[in-house]
């Protein structure tokens, strides 16, 4: 009879060849948990394999030399449902392209999490609740297009603080409020504020009252 740490150092392989959850990442875990989340009639995620080591075979998926999720494309993919707090795991991305779908309910604070993020595309969909203010903490954003949503409550001031931000539209959603001047809110143009209940822009150095919010 073999000795008991001889058989297991044996079975161990077989039992992880076996076990689907074993062999998957996170990265590929909170994808899944995305897929649960959506409904999908015309199949664009049918090739989101969860039994996969990682999930860079999957088509609307780019990764890096180091298998890590870099690009998120379901842009204008005919899908619906809602997003959940899992996407924060995908700690390498840049790109999050969802826009011209029929996604609702919140954005995900933790989305905040994305340090990498480079762009956020969210734009024509069903979004509804306010704006998270934990986008602050996305340094390396530059594009940022909530538009054509359902939106509701005030622009955080503290996304002022994203010195890199280039683009930023919130137009045609249901914001009150004040628009904010500081950092790059100074260059950008009125029409990526329109169609909402903005009282904009604040005056500067003044503190902003979210009148009607």
């Amino acid at each position: 009879m073999a000795p008991l740490p001889s058989l297991l150092s044996f079975l161990f392989p077989i039992l992880l060849s076996l076990s689907p959850t074993l062999s998957t990442n996170s990265e590929g875990n909170a994808l899944h948990a995305l897929r649960s989340r959506l409904s999908d009639p015309t199949n664009v995620l049918q090739s989101w394999d969860p039994t996969l080591v990682n999930p860079c075979t999957w088509f609307h998926i780019t990764c890096d030399s180091n298998n890590h999720v870099i690009r998120l494309d379901l842009g204008n993919s005919n899908i619906s449902g809602s997003l959940g707090p899992e996407l924060g795991q995908l700690k390498h991305l840049k790109f999050l392209e969802l826009y011209r779908n029929n996604i609702g309910g919140k954005i995900p604070k933790e989305l905040g999490n994305l340090k990498n993020l480079i762009s956020m595309d969210l734009y024509s969909n069903r979004f509804e609740g306010g704006i998270p203010k934990s986008f602050a903490k996305l340094k390396s954003l530059r594009f940022l297009r909530l538009n054509d949503n359902k939106l509701t409550g005030p622009i955080p001031r503290k996304l002022a603080t994203l010195s890199g931000l280039k683009v930023f539209d919130v137009s045609d959603n249901d914001l009150c409020g004040t628009i904010p001047v500081d950092g790059p809110f100074g260059s950008f143009p009125m029409e990526s504020f329109k169609n909402n209940r903005l009282n904009g822009p604040e005056l500067q150095g003044l503190v902003s009252y979210d009148f009607g919010c």
